[in-house]
């Protein structure tokens, strides 16, 4: 089980409406709407991304990385690097 099966209907309410704010985005474009209007509405969009991913990573910490520690192993040195990697695409992006 992943660690956002118990959120995954809440993940999908989400990425849908990011995904009609998307198809806004298009919509603005192609008529010709003012650059700032464009461009406060991707930022919008950004943060909804961004809220997306940090719940997503908060699960798998919490399920995922902990679990494989619990566990012990070379898994849980695996999980907690594949987190760390995950935290720094998130950071740089």
């Amino acid at each position: 089980m992943r660690g956002y099966t118990q959120d995954k209907d809440a993940y999908l309410k989400r990425l849908r409406r990011i995904e009609g704010q998307v198809r806004g985005l298009q919509r603005m474009v192609e008529s010709d709407t003012y650059c700032i209007d464009i461009l406060t509405q991707v930022s919008a969009v950004t943060r909804a991304l961004q809220a997306v991913a940090l719940g997503l990573l908060e699960d798998h910490l919490g399920h995922c990385v902990t679990e494989a520690i619990a566990d012990g192993g070379p898994e849980a040195s695996e999980k907690v690097k594949e987190a760390a990697e995950a935290i720094g695409r998130l950071v740089r992006s």
